[in-house]
């Protein structure tokens, strides 16, 4: 596989993982680091960026979906859509820094979209937290410290 290709595959599994589909971009990018053919920066980098931009897919939603809220397919009820955002509201824009985590990050993400948090804030509280997240696996994954 060439570079560009596994830089490419590891971007788009971030890209799946930070959206509601169930994908494991961290055991990918584990896998490529001890490898240990590829760039760690390369990797970090596609990594975070294809976990951001999936992230922006879920604030997308979130800023068009809620006026679908009272139909029958909507994946929350009205009691859940207001708990989510009383929450969001108590805590703010920092609770981004949770996005990183499983099952609560993607959602965070959605009703951040559906609180109308400005993109610039959104993105840059999401990128820091995703980064983060793949510097820990990295650290974790090559010993270091």
């Amino acid at each position: 596989m060439t570079e560009p290709m596994v830089y490419t595959g590891l971007f788009i599994l971030a890209l799946a993982a930070a959206t509601l589909l169930p994908a494991q971009s961290e055991v990918a990018l584990a896998g490529l680091l001890l490898d240990g053919s590829h760039s760690t920066g390369g990797l970090l980098a596609a990594a975070t960026a294809g976990n951001t931009l999936g992230s922006l897919v879920n604030w997308l939603l979130g800023r068009s979906i809620e006026h679908y809220r009272e139909r029958r397919w909507f994946p929350a009820n009205t009691a859940q859509l207001e708990r989510a955002q009383r929450w969001y509201r108590r805590h703010g824009r920092w609770s981004l820094l949770l996005s990183w985590l499983p099952v609560v990050g993607d959602p965070l993400t959605l009703v951040a979209g559906i609180m109308r948090e400005p993109l610039p804030s959104f993105l840059l509280i999401v990128a820091l937290a995703k980064a983060g997240r793949y510097l820990a696996v990295t650290a974790v994954t090559l010993g270091w410290g």
